[in-house]
């Protein structure tokens, strides 16, 4: 018996030191990833953290820290922006959610695997389709005076205007609603068959189903493509900015024309706190879908 201890403790010794050689090597491997991200997002947003806080003096050159930037991006025309993109994100993502889970399941129990297949690989490039481009076609589609669409429907006369509020939501929702149906999708296909199975046995009907086993599985994960759609919502620029300009007051917009010199004296780093903002905004919209995706998670399995 002391024979067999005492072969046993070196041996294991050697394994602990091998699994402690192991955690060292992993540590090293991921030294890289690490100093990317210090270097891509931590400088920039320590960068960012600082100027939101601090005023230089033009006449003597001194800078200060103060909450006079932050509190001038929560007054005026800069709330007014907040929330007008806040309003304009919401929407758009629950129009969004709504349709991507009406079509998602329409793909999912379609028989054609070539529909499903069409569908989901149009999704995923229309969910990264963008920007002045974007802007562009539906101007060319849909624009006041000269959209193809406009003038042979005669939209303008009843009273359509592209370049609105909810012209705007029409824009997103054409990459909002392919961006819910990705991700709704492996939801949808996670419901077990045997739970229909089972309500239809015990006398419900489609809308029960839906209503008390359905629904209440996918709630998490539906409320969390809301709020990845009314983070990608938030976060969009370039589209805004080439239809509607300063029509529209948007943050990413009042951003711009920050950084761009247009405002007042003493207030050149008020963009920086409108990007705090939205840092906060976004940290808020995290701290939502990350709980909701593990749950959501769990129950689909």
């Amino acid at each position: 018996m002391t024979a067999v201890l005492t072969e046993t403790e070196p041996a294991s010794a050697a394994a602990s030191q091998q699994r402690r050689r192991r955690r060292s090597f992993g540590a090293l491997a991921v030294l890289p990833l690490l100093a990317f991200t210090a270097m891509a997002f931590g400088i920039p947003a320590f960068a960012m953290f600082n100027g939101a806080f601090t005023v230089k003096n033009d006449a003597t050159g001194a800078v200060s820290y103060t909450m006079a930037n932050v509190t001038g991006s929560l007054h005026g025309a800069y709330l007014t922006a907040l929330i007008g993109s806040v309003k304009l994100s919401a929407i758009s993502a629950a129009i969004g959610t709504v349709s991507g889970l009406l079509l998602a399941q329409a793909v999912v129990t379609s028989r054609f695997r070539a529909v499903r297949e069409a569908v989901l690989t149009g999704s995923g490039v229309l969910a990264n389709f963008g920007g002045v481009p974007l802007a562009f076609a539906f101007i060319a589609t849909l624009g006041n005076n000269s959209g193809v669409v406009t003038q042979y429907f005669g939209l303008k006369d009843k009273g359509w205007d592209l370049y609105s509020f909810w012209g705007l939501v029409v824009v997103y929702l054409y990459f909002l609603i392919p961006l819910m149906v990705l991700t709704i999708t492996p939801a949808l296909e996670g419901l077990r068959v045997q739970w229909r199975e089972a309500a239809q046995n015990n006398g419900a009907t489609t809308f029960q189903y839906w209503r008390h086993v359905a629904l209440p599985v996918l709630m998490p994960s539906l409320l969390g493509g809301f709020v990845l759609l009314f983070g990608s919502a938030f976060a969009a620029y370039a589209t805004a900015a080439a239809m509607v300009g300063s029509t529209v007051p948007l943050v990413t917009l009042q951003i711009a024309d920050a950084l761009g010199g247009n405002v007042l004296v003493g207030q050149e780093h008020v963009a920086l706190a409108l990007s705090l903002d939205m840092v906060v905004v976004a940290g808020l919209v995290m701290a939502v879908y990350l709980p909701l995706q593990r749950r959501s998670s769990r129950w689909l399995a």
